[in-house]
């Protein structure tokens, strides 16, 4: 649910790839009095290799769009119904990327891949040591959009990140995890039966979007054609994966009044 009180199935999820890097320029690291603005700097070339692969205006480099499903005119429409993106962003006290983030919030946290740094090391970060480092580390992740392929967006992400990389630096990359992204066809008889159960109890048929997080279940299960009905009954102000992450107490008898007539409604998908 949003803080609109409008319920949502995600019928999509999408796909993770996660790298480790690992830049090294040298064999142990050098006075930056004697060797600054000569000798190659790990942590300059890992920000050099890094920068390659970011985002321009909400879009990364083709080769790591390749394969995208773009959202339905459905899907479009029910964005227009969800929290708006400027809520989202300031209810999370987050800064927006550039001035279109909040109007594109939901093509991009969902539609899109989204590549993203999740820690660097190296050098002497909390100490006065004038060096230049010869080893600079970096976890990187980016969630695949449903319709992507997790070896091929894999495959062109190294080659941007080696191509990258100054001339005397040494690249490492290793693939740590990857999960692919899910589609869950919207007119399959589960969806529409569980769409009707909701309306019953919440007086409010649920849109059909998408979730930009990563549930490795829902591909493995539409491999298999089993349709996966994928929602809940968080706000957009449960904190998800944040500290004091909560449910409202009111929607625990709502959630199994729910789920009682979600059972109740697949039953006859047995008929």
């Amino acid at each position: 649910m949003t803080t609109r009180g409008v319920p949502e199935f995600a019928v999509a999820t999408r796909g993770l790839v996660y790298f480790h890097l690992t830049v090294r320029t040298g064999e142990r690291d050098l006075h930056s009095g004697l060797f600054g603005g000569a000798a190659l700097n790990a942590l300059h070339a890992l920000t050099q290799i890094l920068d390659a692969v970011r985002a321009r205006d909400g879009r990364l480099p083709e080769p790591l769009r390749a394969g995208i499903a773009p959202p339905t005119d459905e899907e479009l429409e029910a964005w227009a119904e969800l929290v708006l993106g400027s809520q989202m962003l300031s209810a999370a006290d987050a800064s927006p990327t550039d001035p279109l983030a909040a109007e594109e919030f939901y093509l991009r946290t969902t539609a899109e891949p989204a590549l993203d740094v999740n820690g660097i090391s190296g050098g002497s970060p909390m100490l006065q040591k004038t060096v230049l480092p010869v080893s600079a580390d970096a976890n990187l992740s980016i969630r695949l959009a449903p319709g992507q392929d997790v070896e091929e967006i894999a495959a062109a992400l190294e080659r941007l990140l080696r191509d990258a990389a100054p001339e005397g630096a040494e690249l490492e990359v290793t693939r740590l995890s990857s999960a692919p992204a899910g589609l869950v066809p919207p007119d399959a008889p589960a969806v529409q039966l569980a769409q009707d159960a909701f309306e019953r109890t919440m007086g409010r048929r649920p849109l059909l979007v998408r979730s930009g997080g990563t549930l490795p279940i829902v591909p493995a299960l539409v491999e298999k054609g089993i349709p996966t009905i994928v929602t809940g009954f968080a706000t957009a102000e449960s904190n998800i994966h944040s500290p004091n992450e909560r449910l409202l107490a009111e929607y625990l008898p709502l959630g199994i009044e729910t789920a009682r007539e979600l059972f109740m409604s697949l039953a006859a998908l047995g008929r």
